[in-house]
Order: structure tokens, then C-alpha cells, then sequence
């Protein structure tokens, strides 16, 4: 189905923010400039939308390296790890494999589950920040599962919060005022192995490569499944966890002679102990306030879906939500870290075993580089 430029047009509108407060002058310290309030120093969204996933989908390299492995790739033991962090094992991607192969067999699945046609999507999100392609690798996905010229696919790059801030928006297009479009596929893919600094046992032992797909519609007459939403972000902790660009001077010749850089990154930095304070400060807030926007509290959720980064900041959200552990989806021990992966890959995971049934309440929240957070409850099917 095509899209209008009208509607190209409003979608600064559709996913403006209903409130803005700015952030005073950064500090010295990370710590200090993510205390003085992390809600007045970020931009905020919130709000709900008449949509529902109604399938979802995952895929897994076939490479799996087990905290035993890691004993021989820096000095670490499998106690030191699992304790820590809740990890026995990741997958990465080895050779013949990539990021988009994931992000088309995880799609698939999640069009499958739906029983809907790769022609019938009309928009295509893929929340990634380790792309095969720089510049995106929406379009190829798009295309490799059929959907049409008329769909209309891009990448969106939030690192740990992808997924759900992908989420977020493929709902405002499904819930624009007039609006043709009925379904969206959004998909949630990392391989941050290939940009840790496998040197560096405090953060390689933390993140695997994965994809998730999930299709949300506008269809049907059930009850909305987006019931409300909240997100905020704060440049102020960029620095707590990033993957900067590191250009090499190279010298051209032109007439007056100028240096240009190559290009390179640097391998993925993490302040790991101000990343655990902002997340479990933070996360429990956005969560509140997204239920809040649904009309619900704690009690009203079935399941509990944090990214899934550490156990020990699952424990401290969970408890402070006030919502028993049993209540928690996770796979983090499988997996490790899949950045934008996760959400979506232990969600499928919980609707395959029956875990996650319809009519089911998911209180979802996604935090990381950025900074940014947030949270989406959903009603599943």
C-alpha cells in the first residue's frame, strides 16, 4: 500500500511529544548528572494506540560460545559470570551467516504466526545498531520476504531500546488520523560481537547476536493491544555506553592539500556500574508511567519482558514494581545481551512454549546506550 507524501509529511505530528523539559549543564561526574533527576533532564513521549501485535518470530546464529569457552578467550570462569550477570552462554554470527539473514528468517516467522501475506505489511522497521549495510538493512529484508514496492522500510537505531521505541512508532503510522495503513513489521536485530573488544572481559562476556520480529495491525475488532506507552532519553550519559567513531587521518592531495578520515569505530565502551543505577533507577519509573497511561497498575500485569541485559537488574526492577519474579520473562542465560534482539527473541520464545497466552498483559520496557528507556504495555493477540 502506498504511502502519501501528505503522510510522510506528518509524521514529525504523529510522533510528536507531549512534553519537553531541557536539561541544565552537564557535570563532571556521569553519576551526578544522571541523579539530578532523570525525568526533567530528558524528552519524554507517552500516550496509547489503537493496534495489537498479533505475531512474532525470532532466529539465533548457530555458533553458540558457553561461559566454559570464555575461560580460554580472557580470565574469567563460569561462576564469575553466571553470578554476576545470569549468562551460561551467546550465539554469534561465524561465517555464511549475518545480521540480515536473522532479521528475514525472524520475519518470517513472525508473518507466519500472523497468517498474514510479506505483501500485505505496509511498513517495515528494523531497530538495529550493527547493521550488514551502513546504510540500513530494512530495504533488503523487505524485499527478501516479499513484501511490495509500495511498502515503505527504514532502519531506526536506539541500541538496547530499539525494538520498543520501533514499536512505538510503527504504531503511530498504524494509528494515523486517516491514515491507509494496516500492518507493520517490526523487527529487533543486533551483533554487537563483532563490535565488543573481546579483550575486555567485563564486556564480552555480556553480549550475543539475535533477531526478532514482531507484526502489529490496526485489524480486527478485539480490544486495542497497545494500551499505553512512555519513553525519555538523556545525552547527558551518551558516555556511559557507546561505540564512537574513530576516523584515521588520511592526507589527499587536492590543490590546497586537506586531511579526510577513514573510516573505523572504536569497540563498544561500557561504564558498567552507571548503566546498573540508571536502569534500576529508571526503569521501574518509565514502567509506572506506563501503565499509568493504560489506566492499569502492577497488579494488572501477567508478564513482566525487561531487556534483557543483567539478572540482577531484572531482581531489583521486578522488586520494586512490586511484581513476583515468577512473573518475569526471561532467557537472558541462552542468549546474553541481543541489544535490540532481546525483547523480541524471549517474547517468541514465551508465546511458542505457551508461557505468554492471548488476552495476556505484557508490560514491556527496553534501556540502554543513549541514554534512553522506555516502556509499552501490551495485550497479546
Amino acid at each position: 500500500m502506498k504511502i502519501s507524501i501528505q503522510q510522510y509529511l506528518l509524521l514529525p505530528v504523529l510522533l510528536a511529544v507531549p512534553s519537553v523539559a531541557w536539561a541544565p549543564t552537564a557535570t563532571t561526574s556521569s553519576s551526578k548528572r544522571l541523579q539530578r533527576s532523570m525525568i526533567p533532564l530528558s524528552m519524554a513521549a507517552s500516550g496509547s494506540m489503537p493496534c495489537r501485535p498479533i505475531g512474532i518470530g525470532h532466529a539465533a546464529p548457530k555458533t553458540i560460545i558457553t561461559n566454559v569457552d570464555m575461560e580460554s578467550v580472557v580470565e574469567t570462569s563460569d561462576e564469575w559470570i553466571q553470578t554476576r550477570t545470569g549468562i551460561a552462554q551467546r550465539r554469534v554470527l561465524t561465517d555464511g551467516e549475518s545480521l540480515r539473514s536473522l532479521g528475514i528468517e525472524a520475519s518470517k516467522n513472525a508473518l507466519a504466526m500472523a497468517g498474514i501475506k510479506a505483501e500485505d505489511i505496509d511498513i517495515v522497521i528494523c531497530a538495529t545498531s550493527s547493521p550488514d549495510d551502513m546504510f540500513g538493512d530494512a530495504t533488503a529484508i523487505a524485499a527478501e520476504i516479499g513484501c511490495s514496492t509500495d511498502t515503505v522500510a527504514f532502519d531506526l537505531t536506539a541500541a538496547c531500546s530499539g525494538f520498543l521505541f520501533g514499536t512505538v512508532t510503527a504504531g503511530k503510522f498504524l494509528s494515523s488520523p486517516g491514515g491507509k495503513l494496516t500492518n507493520a513489521l517490526v523487527i529487533g536485530a543486533d551483533a554487537l560481537s563483532r563490535w565488543v573488544d573481546w579483550d575486555d572481559r567485563n564486556s564480552c562476556i555480556l553480549f550475543g547476536d539475535g533477531a526478532g520480529a514482531m507484526v502489529i495491525t490496526n485489524q480486527g475488532d478485539e480490544a486495542d493491544g497497545l494500551l499505553g506507552y512512555s519513553a525519555h532519553s538523556n545525552g547527558h550519559g551518551y558516555g556511559d555506553l557507546n561505540c564512537l567513531y574513530k576516523g584515521n587521518p588520511r592526507p589527499v592531495s587536492t590543490p590546497e592539500p586537506v586531511t579526510l578520515s577513514s573510516a573505523e569505530y572504536s569497540k563498544l565502551a561500557m561504564n558498567g556500574q552507571e548503566v546498573y543505577k540508571f536502569a534500576t533507577r529508571e526503569v521501574p519509573r518509565v514502567v509506572e508511567e506506563a501503565l499509568e497511561q493504560a489506566g492499569m497498575t502492577a497488579d494488572d500485569v501477567d508478564w513482566l519482558l525487561l531487556h534483557q541485559a543483567n539478572i540482577r537488574i531484572m531482581e531489583v526492577v521486578a522488586k520494586r514494581l512490586k511484581i513476583p519474579f515468577e512473573k518475569v520473562i526471561t532467557n537472558l542465560s541462552d542468549y546474553g545481551n541481543t541489544s535490540a534482539g532481546s525483547i523480541p527473541i524471549a517474547l517468541s520464545e514465551a508465546v511458542a512454549s505457551g508461557k505468554v497466552k492471548k488476552g495476556d498483559v505484557i508490560a514491556c520496557a527496553g534501556f540502554g546506550a543513549g541514554l534512553s528507556w522506555g516502556s509499552a504495555i501490551m495485550r497479546w493477540g
